[in-house]
């Protein structure tokens, strides 16, 4: 049974001119509401959730419950106009959202400025690969020890955005590895967005130092994860919607 039901829009900190847009945004993309099965987000915690392509980075920043949030997200995403047009049309709309290669490019014509300019104001943290992961990881330390939460999407997008997830990849434990070095203790959330009813399910939070003090290896830790995603994802908060209604009398 889920404590708390949040369907209110709270407040974000971002600059004034991409809480502008965010403003013009949510007259055009729905409404979504929260669920939480223990208690909600504080000041600093890692969320782990499923993509859902933009479907779940989109809610959360638009209808968030919390203000001081970093997205993780491809590096491309985060790069120059040319590079990040490259990355939409091959990578995002033709490998994983399996769209016509020829259709991604003609689309992203008008999608990639306009994601660009989006992505300015998200302050989106960039994950690299190989040597340059360090970089991802400091600049996330550092927005941990600034009391923000993260949000990674560590799932295996190799056969697209599925329902099912089929795996977590486990780069996401190399930050709770950092984390542990420096005693910092955060709690870890698993989150699931339901795209077709718009909700986020966030998981009751388990504290770092607990979920490494079973002696598992990282891709145990990643799976067990990962399946407990899949958990929240075929959850059902209908009927408990339906019995609210019904004792307000609607």
């Amino acid at each position: 049974m889920a404590k708390n039901v949040r369907t209110d829009k709270p407040k974000h900190y971002r600059k004034a001119w991409f809480r502008g847009l965010k403003k013009i945004m949510r007259i055009f993309i729905k409404k979504s509401k929260f669920v939480f099965l223990g208690e909600e987000l504080g000041d600093r915690g890692i969320i782990l959730s499923n993509h859902v392509g933009t479907s779940a980075p989109l809610a959360f920043e638009l209808y968030g419950p919390c203000k001081n949030i970093r997205f993780w997200g491809a590096y491309e995403m985060n790069s120059n106009i040319f590079t990040l047009y490259k990355y939409q049309t091959r990578v995002y709309y033709h490998e994983k959202k399996h769209w016509n290669l020829f259709a991604a490019r003609l689309f992203c014509l008008l999608a990639t400025p306009l994601t660009f300019i989006f992505y300015r104001g998200l302050r989106l943290i960039p994950v690299y690969r190989g040597g340059k992961l360090r970089t991802t990881l400091n600049e996330s330390l550092a927005a941990l020890e600034d009391n923000q939460n993260i949000i990674i999407f560590p799932e295996d997008s190799s056969k697209g955005y599925l329902d099912e997830l089929e795996g977590f990849h486990a780069g996401f434990t190399l930050l709770c590895n950092m984390c542990q070095k420096k005693d910092m203790d955060v709690p870890i959330y698993v989150a699931y967005y339901q795209k077709s009813t718009r909700t986020y399910v966030i998981d009751k939070p388990i504290m770092l130092s607990e979920l490494f003090s079973k002696g598992l290896t990282k891709e145990e830790i990643s799976q067990q994860l990962c399946d407990r995603c899949n958990e929240l994802g075929k959850l059902s908060f209908e009927q408990e919607e339906e019995l609210v209604e019904s004792e307000k009398g609607i």
